[in-house]
């Protein structure tokens, strides 16, 4: 069931509503307390006045457009397989071309670009340890950069609900 200040915020859906206005509140109410039920998206539905295949096609339009890369349980580090953050130091005017490297990947759930000698930023899960060697590997030879390896040596809690700025 979602959370209870999730429940408390959604105003009575307006008559009319626009697909875009659905999307906005999907990613504004669901970054945290997805409904955790054998059909999640039916409940979010419910909640919002709108039905199961709206609101399954809204996310499908996010993804589309790149507002969204997954849907997925956020665990704590290295508790469910393992994971690192790394960083590449990208040559100007290579890194949408390195990023996109990157992105192959589906062990590489992210990443951003930062302002900083290593400009490129991005987080690497993977079942095993082996394995993460293995993706940076194969990075360093497919980019020919150095790949900077930046196991956690100790947790922080960060919020990871971001606000969204719309147009």
């Amino acid at each position: 069931m979602a959370d209870t200040d999730v429940i408390d915020r959604i105003a009575s859906p307006a008559r009319g509503e626009t697909p875009r206005t659905l999307e906005r509140r999907i990613v504004d109410l669901y970054q945290k307390g997805f409904p955790l039920e054998p059909r999640p998206y039916a409940a979010i539905a419910k909640l919002l006045g709108s039905t199961e295949e709206e609101v399954i096609a809204a996310l499908g339009r996010l993804k589309e457009n790149g507002v969204l890369s997954r849907i997925g349980a956020v665990v704590r580090p290295n508790t469910a397989g393992a994971s690192t953050l790394a960083a590449l130091a990208v040559p100007e005017g290579r890194l949408e071309k390195v990023a996109e490297i990157v992105n192959l990947y589906p062990e590489v759930n992210h990443n951003y670009e930062r302002e900083h000698r290593f400009n490129l930023w991005f987080v690497v899960t993977a079942p095993d340890r082996r394995r993460i060697d293995q993706v940076l590997r194969e990075i360093n030879a497919w980019t020919g950069l150095e790949v900077l390896d930046l196991p956690l040596e100790e947790a922080f809690h960060i919020d990871l609900g971001f606000p969204v700025q719309w147009d």
